[in-house]
């Protein structure tokens, strides 16, 4: 099988790589840093799984050189998704899978805009990890997972084949939701909550759980994804709210979101796809979204002034 990744940070390294690893015929589209030195050193992984290193691989900033592969694995930030499908449209073909798995909840409905939706999946992963450097990447938390499938959850071979494929890589467990719809809204409601107070107080998910009002905050937070999932017809498990908790609460104490940390670093991040589309959505649905909402509107300045929309000094002079 051939399989282009778009996109090279924590997902895309890693899960790409775990490919790699067990001889798949895969092709990282990378940029600029990254792009450089894994034409230079190849591919760097340092995980609880267990560390390698591929001195050598397949990388281009040209996706058509590359022509058409089986699958495409998009894994760059929610909001380049868009710029991505226009992009790897050289490499997509009738049969080609293309297997979104940034955080949030409308990256298929991006891709079909440009993309023939008969190739997209719904996709999900589950794993902490960032790029520690170009070409470099750290696995330091959650056992890697990635699951799968058809937005109308009809059964495919080429869907089946990729997870056989996935489930052949060390430590990944990769499987196909009977609902991929449910899968992605329960990722949405771990991931939304915990980024976003997590932004905001810049504090690990340990520190917002041992807390008592940042556990109840988090609490209400997971409550207002739950009640707009139902809201729009998510056939989400009656025990949803206390499932996601009790994830969080498995995770490693020191653990942070990319959000989170893009946002600590004056980076773009995801904002506007997390707790800003549960903002959105729930407006529209008559809802009522206050700690989602509280947390996006902390952070809008910042979000704005790191996509340069907006100026000033994030120290104030003391006079």
């Amino acid at each position: 099988m051939r399989i282009a990744v778009f996109g090279t940070g924590g997902v895309g390294g890693y899960f790409g790589g775990r490919l790699a690893q067990i001889g798949q015929d895969v092709t990282f589209i990378a940029r600029n840093k990254s792009l450089d030195a894994m034409r230079e050193r190849g591919l760097r992984v340092d995980s609880i799984a267990g560390d390698f290193t591929l001195p050598r691989v397949e990388v281009t900033d040209d996706p058509r050189k590359v022509g058409v592969v089986d699958y495409v694995l998009c894994c760059v930030k929610a909001g380049q998704v868009a710029a991505a499908a226009r992009a790897m449209l050289p490499m997509v073909g009738p049969e080609t899978l293309v297997v979104p798995l940034q955080n949030g909840i409308e990256a298929p409905a991006r891709l079909g805009e440009t993309l023939d939706p008969a190739n997209v999946l719904g996709g999900l992963c589950g794993i902490v990890s960032f790029l520690a450097a170009p070409g470099h990447i750290k696995h330091t938390g959650a056992s890697p997972l990635i699951r799968f499938g058809h937005l109308d959850n009809r059964p495919d071979p080429r869907v089946n084949s990729l997870a056989e494929i996935f489930n052949h890589c060390s430590g990944v467990k990769a499987s196909i939701p009977e609902d991929i719809n449910v899968a992605m809204w329960q990722k949405f409601m771990l991931v939304t909550p915990w980024s976003g107070l997590g932004a905001v107080s810049r504090a690990p998910i340990g520190a917002l759980l041992a807390q008592h009002e940042t556990r109840e905050m988090l609490l209400e937070a997971v409550e207002e994804v739950d009640q707009l999932a139902r809201a729009m017809g998510i056939s989400l498990p009656a025990n949803s709210v206390e499932k996601t908790i009790r994830t969080l609460e498995s995770m490693p104490p020191n653990s942070t979101t990319s959000m989170q940390r893009d946002i600590v670093k004056g980076r773009p991040s995801e904002l506007d796809v997390l707790n800003g589309t549960v903002v959105r959505l729930a407006e529209e649905h008559g809802l009522d979204a206050r700690v989602n909402r509280f947390c996006l509107y902390c952070m809008r300045s910042l979000e704005l002034r790191a996509r340069g929309a907006l100026k000033f000094n994030r120290r104030s002079t003391p006079r």
